[in-house]
């Protein structure tokens, strides 16, 4: 077992990562002191037919009562409507102060539980338990947490740190195909933003990875873990710093939006985002355009998409979703653009300069 700790002070907590961790998690919440009586475990339709009774049994075994609640898989399932549907449940569940929310899947399900347990009876111990690999890496840390409005992504929302997060990479071997691919689309930008090293790791073992060798999977999530609790540590409500984090997401939450996130997986969205964000820092004379080919070269080479078809480019949707990004201020978005591999600098442009460019 591998672990990584995030360090905020009172709000510290670890991330254990290897393979069969799963069977561990009821003793794992009682070695953390996370032991209200009471345990809500959030899962969606696809996971919880997978894993909900058998985390069930784990927990009943550890001598908690497990009270599962289970929502439609997918994006469009991410909103208020949702979300007023979890609070009801943590209601009949008789959920209280002391009981602990796990979320039991991936990044959807993590951002709403999280935000459920930020929210209801103005805070319940958190813990993630992710099943995707772009939430392994990416949204289990760090304590974002939202859900989705009809006019942008993440809109509405909170900081709100887990108290432990269990990684079990054996829950990958269940991960569709196309899952999969899309999270490494995460794994790539901390790679491209923060870790040359990384980056030149994935060129060479991406086969490997594909693989789903264990080894190197425990090892390569818990290096994106590192990269990102060094960042949240340093600026955990993305007050400046932390948005690096954000390299490939403005145009893809954008295309997301626009397309009713029924079209492409997050990861899909931000691997074209990375692609633009890559190219328009290349022609904005910000990096060599071989930082730019290798980028594009790696995306294309673990089967993510790189460009938007003409329709979705003339999409007037598109635009509004650059609009409304939370990253804008005074009508510019704070642009994450990179000068070379593990180097970015923001740049603070319109929607419309941005446009010029796709």
């Amino acid at each position: 077992m591998e672990h990584v700790t995030v360090n905020l002070g009172a709000r510290s907590y670890p991330i254990l990562i290897g393979e069969g961790l799963l069977s561990d998690l009821g003793q794992l919440l009682h070695h953390y002191r996370l032991t209200g009586p009471r345990v809500a475990v959030i899962t969606d339709s696809i996971v919880g037919k997978l894993y909900k009774e058998r985390v069930a049994d784990i927990l009943a075994t550890a001598g908690f009562a497990p009270w599962t609640i289970e929502i439609p898989s997918g994006e469009e399932h991410k909103n208020l409507a949702w979300l007023a549907f979890l609070y009801d449940k943590l209601v009949e569940g008789r959920i209280e102060r002391r009981s602990p929310v796990i979320a039991l899947g991936g990044g959807v399900i993590g951002d709403m539980a999280g935000l459920a347990a930020a929210t209801f009876q103005r805070g319940l111990p958190f813990v993630q338990v992710p099943t995707t690999l772009l939430a392994q890496v990416d949204s289990s840390v760090g304590g974002k947490t939202a859900v989705n409005h009809s006019a942008g992504k993440n809109l509405i929302g909170a900081f709100y740190q887990p108290r432990l997060v269990v990684i079990d990479v054996a829950t990958l071997k269940t991960l569709p195909r196309r899952e999969f691919v899309a999270g490494l689309a995460e794994v790539i930008k901390y790679g491209v933003i923060l870790s040359p090293d990384l980056f030149t790791l994935l060129e060479e073992q991406l086969a490997a990875l594909l693989r789903l060798s264990p080894a190197l999977l425990t090892e390569v999530i818990k290096v994106c873990c590192q990269l990102k609790a060094l960042v949240v540590e340093e600026d955990e409500t993305e007050g400046d710093y932390r948005a690096i984090l954000n390299f490939g997401h403005t145009l893809g939450h954008a295309v997301e939006t626009a397309t009713n996130y029924k079209q492409f997986l997050h990861g899909e969205a931000v691997a074209i985002g990375m692609a633009f964000a890559t190219l328009l820092s290349c022609k904005r004379g910000l990096c060599d355009a071989a930082i730019s080919e290798r980028v594009n070269r790696l995306l294309k080479k673990a089967g993510l998409p790189t460009e938007l078809s003409k329709e979705l480019k003339k999409n007037e949707h598109l635009l509004l979703g650059m609009a409304t990004d939370k990253k804008a201020a005074g009508g510019k978005i704070k642009f994450v653009c990179i000068e070379e591999l593990g180097k970015t600098r923001f740049d603070y442009l319109t929607v419309e300069e941005i446009a010029k460019y796709l």
